[in-house]
């Protein structure tokens, strides 16, 4: 019986020479290709490029010739690069979509498949739905395609740097990071984005130190994740250089770790809500601005603050891509690092996120800190935090049963409103909150809580723990 190939919020991924071999990645791209058949029967040209990962290369070549016998001219990126350069440049040079080779921060015994829409948006449920069926029919038939050898098309090569660093450089105010005189620490977590944020502030004058910048496929023995506990070397490059902010990206650079002068590892929940004050500050910028169900109320305080539509998403970028290509919101973002802004793309951007963060320090004249410390000074404080829990099978059943409840009443605390756009997430009368997720992959509960306080985090975090396993 073959494997289910899945595509959850953000690809199928998998470890290699477990489920990811390449018997598999042969099935799941050939389900793409015919999908990609099915919307473009004629003269269809995909995207094909990869992260570092091991045996990358190996895997573009082989979706390349499936493809082809697929009449689909593959559009071959022979080097690494960053996932958002994709979904920049298929909308660019108007390809039919993208098959990215990455497991974006995941360890490096992984690798993955990422498709994008001609959009350049993650393939929302309905086409990945589409490309699953394909698989299962492809894997019943006994002939799936012509012998390529009879077939004209030619693989062709496309470097998307060029075009995708010329658009950071028309969004950013690159100017402003130069004259400002900004020392900039760039970690690039031996990912796609090595050559990319360092080389387009080096452009502009702007002085920047790289750590991590050479290929490594095990990423140092650890995921490539922009996490607090993994930003050392990139504190120690601060320290040493004088850097007034660190920026870091993960293996495929989608998402972003930012650390402040002081050394101080900025959380993601706050960086968003940073940016997105700062971008209708300089900008002017109101038109909306989006947010994942688990990512901090404080987006919603500076929305009702600056007048701003609030759009609370299901998590999984894809979502906010869709208000992005509406041009509905400024900014939109998700506590698991991810954002991007209005007239880009609809896809996630680690690089563009800690370009926009040197901007605003340069800009404004102050720390990240200092600018989160305004936030509180405006609309109050907020304290989110996210844990993940392990759960044996027979509590699994048990509290999948107890989320489909409404209740009430949560450890001591008045329900106010029950929110299932995505999980349960329970929302108390003091404005504070308790979200759990199930993962779909393994058996672990996510929980994000958020208080008003250090103190009523800690009891929220525990009661949360508590309602689990009670």
């Amino acid at each position: 019986m073959p494997v289910q190939v899945k595509f959850g919020t953000s690809g199928w991924r998998a470890i290699m020479a477990e489920e990811f071999t390449f018997a598999n990645v042969r099935r799941a791209v050939l389900g793409i290709a015919r999908y990609v058949a099915s919307q473009k029967p004629h003269g269809a040209r995909v995207i094909v490029g990869r992260d570092p990962r091991f045996l990358g290369e190996t895997f573009c070549s082989m979706a390349a010739e499936i493809l082809v016998a697929h009449n689909i001219t593959p559009l071959v990126v022979p080097d690494p690069a960053p996932t958002p350069a994709f979904a920049y440049v298929v909308t660019e040079i108007k390809a039919d979509g993208v098959i990215n080779f990455t497991a974006s921060h995941n360890p490096p015994e992984y690798n993955g498949i990422k498709f994008s829409t001609p959009d350049g948006c993650p393939a929302l449920p309905e086409v990945t739905k589409e490309i699953e069926g394909e698989i299962v029919a492809a894997d019943a038939s006994e002939s799936s395609s012509r012998d390529a050898e009879t077939i004209a098309i030619k693989p062709e090569t496309l470097d998307p740097k060029p075009v995708y660093l010329k658009r950071l450089g028309e969004i950013v105010d690159l100017d402003a990071i130069r004259k400002a005189g900004l020392h900039v620490a760039f970690d690039p977590m031996w990912g796609s984005s090595r050559g990319y944020s360092d080389e387009l502030l080096r452009s502009a004058g702007v002085q920047v130190e790289t750590v991590h910048d050479y290929r490594d496929v095990l990423f140092g023995g650890h995921a490539p994740e922009p996490d607090d506990h993994l930003l050392e070397d990139l504190r120690q490059k601060m320290r040493e250089t004088g850097a007034q902010i660190g920026i870091a990206t993960d293996g495929d650079a989608d998402c972003f770790g930012i650390v402040d002068a002081d050394g101080t590892f900025l959380q993601p929940n706050y960086v968003i809500a940073i940016l997105f004050d700062y971008l209708v500050e300089s900008r002017g910028w109101k038109n909306g601005v989006a947010k994942s169900v688990a990512t901090t109320n404080l987006i919603n305080a500076l929305a009702a603050h600056h007048g701003v539509e609030l759009y609370e998403t299901p998590v999984g970028f894809k979502y906010i891509g869709e208000l992005i290509m509406q041009d509905k919101i400024a900014i939109g973002g998700e506590e698991s690092a991810g954002l991007s802004i209005r007239h880009h793309v609809p896809e996630k951007d680690g690089v563009l996120a800690g370009l926009l963060c040197a901007e605003a320090v340069a800009r404004r004249g102050k720390s990240l800190g200092e600018q989160l410390q305004g936030l509180s000074d405006k609309v109050g404080s907020y304290y989110p935090k996210r844990e993940n829990f392990r759960l044996t099978a027979e509590v699994k059943q048990k509290f999948t049963e107890k989320l489909r409840q409404d209740p009430r009443e949560f450890c001591g605390h008045e329900v106010s409103e029950v929110v299932r756009t995505d999980g349960l997430k329970l929302v108390f009368s003091d404005g504070s909150w308790v979200c759990y997720r199930l993962s779909g992959t393994e058996p672990v509960v996510r929980v994000y809580s958020e208080a008003r306080s250090e103190h009523g985090l800690e009891k929220l975090s525990t009661a949360a723990k508590h309602w689990i396993f009670e």
